[in-house]
């Protein structure tokens, strides 16, 4: 591949996917979800599962510790999220769902599933197979 080819591949990658994340923050705007796209990720990931450190969930949303410490606060402000003291490390904080982020994940699940469909919609089963496999492939490459 040339340097130009891999550029404009790059480039239309990073395109795409500022694309799709400003779509579903103008939809979470519009319709009013009370949380951001980033708070959505972070209360989506707290629901799938054990309370997480916030290292972990950090990990899992690829924030850095500023910015998730921002979102955080914000969401316990909302009501949505908990920190509880780790059992292990009196230095950190397990984060969990309140009863109110459990009932909002609930209410968005299905509204961010009819805004991920809109970026799919047009596409095959075949066209998702061969688009995990290569995003697959990029990510993989760059494994540290």
């Amino acid at each position: 591949m040339t340097h130009e080819q891999f550029s404009k591949y790059s480039f239309l990658l990073d395109r795409t996917a500022r694309r799709v994340k400003q779509y579903a923050q103008r939809k979470f705007k519009q319709q009013a979800f009370d949380v951001t796209v980033d708070q959505w990720l972070v209360l989506k990931n707290l629901s799938e599962g054990e309370a997480l450190s916030q290292s972990e969930l950090a990990q899992l949303v690829f924030k850095d510790q500023p910015t998730l410490t921002r979102i955080i606060d914000l969401l316990c402000k909302k009501g949505y999220v908990e920190r509880q003291p780790h059992p292990l490390d009196r230095r950190s904080f397990l984060l969990l769902l309140t009863q109110a982020g459990r009932e909002k994940v609930g209410e968005l699940k299905p509204q961010v599933s009819s805004i991920r469909e809109e970026a799919w919609k047009n596409l095959n089963q075949e066209d998702f197979n061969e688009f995990k496999r290569i995003l697959d492939t990029i990510y993989s490459n760059l494994e540290e």
